[in-house]
């Protein structure tokens, strides 16, 4: 199961830079939504679960929803129109060092030295993958990557953010509805975004457009997330936590086979000191 989830989030990401040749942006993730959150539903009435949240929990339940999916659905996705699948990944997935970062003022827990170093670490290889762009650039191509590397950070602090939200309040149902509740707030936003901004015109999307819209839904969205809850039960937090490091390395590589982005030696060594800093924060 956690290989699974691994292996569907880390290819979910050169799907969604293919995906977005076809698609407009917004249009591409209310669609997906929309039919995520259908499906979700459908298999929770099948399964029995109460669908309808406890009282008192739907502002956490919408919040939770804003910060973790909009994050992921939204500004990761738009991310992909100024990045390589490659470089957002990589940032993307400093997310547990974000949160280890955020939970000292906000829950009070302090950073052991282990996580310290893992701070460190992780943001040095942001560091040296964004100097990588510096280096030898014109200032034309830098401007062109900034709005890419703010989305992608922004979507790495809500998610963080989300996380600490969700363990101060943590919303007691089960997690299928959950999830597709999750959805459904976190994509209004999107759905929103999509009627105001663009015209739901996908006649230009051909066969492998929509074999990746298919993907995303079935796949990286209902699949993976059910996987992950499933590990989650069968496995300790810290190990499914670690295994999950695995996402930005599949990224990198299938986004160097699929999309033929290039894979350098600062590719390699920002996501060695990534994945080695998540790690040491997240086991802290």
């Amino acid at each position: 199961m956690l290989a699974f989830t691994a292996t569907a989030w880390g290819l979910n990401w050169p799907v969604l830079k293919f995906a977005l040749a076809e698609f407009h942006p917004f249009t591409f993730r209310a669609i997906t939504g929309l039919a995520g959150v259908g499906l979700l539903l459908a298999l929770a009435l099948l399964r029995g679960d109460r669908l309808r949240p406890p009282a008192g929990q739907w502002g956490w339940l919408a919040l939770s929803g804003l910060l973790n999916v909009t994050s992921m659905m939204g500004l990761a996705t738009l991310a992909l129109l100024w990045l390589q699948a490659s470089e957002a990944v990589i940032v993307a997935y400093t997310m547990p060092i974000w949160t280890t970062l955020l939970a000292w003022p906000i829950l009070g827990e302090r950073p052991s030295l282990r996580g310290l170093l893992g701070l460190a670490l992780g943001f040095s290889g942001v560091l040296i993958l964004v100097a990588g762009q510096v280096v030898g650039a014109e200032a034309a191509v830098l401007a062109s990557k900034a709005p890419g590397f703010a989305l992608i950070t922004g979507t790495a602090l809500m998610f963080a953010l989300g996380t600490i939200v969700t363990k101060r309040h943590p919303i007691l149902m089960p997690p299928v509805p959950m999830v597709a509740w999750q959805i459904a707030f976190g994509m209004l936003p999107l759905l929103i975004a999509a009627v105001l901004l663009e015209r739901w015109d996908v006649s230009g999307a051909g066969t492998w457009g929509w074999i990746s819209l298919v993907y995303v839904v079935v796949i990286a969205l209902c699949g993976s997330y059910l996987a992950w809850f499933r590990a989650l039960r069968l496995l300790p937090a810290s190990t499914a936590a670690v295994g999950i490091l695995l996402v930005p390395v599949i990224g990198v590589l299938s986004s160097a086979v699929v999309l033929g982005e290039p894979l350098g030696a600062r590719h390699l060594i920002s996501l060695m000191c990534t994945v080695s800093g998540v790690a040491l924060a997240s086991r802290s």
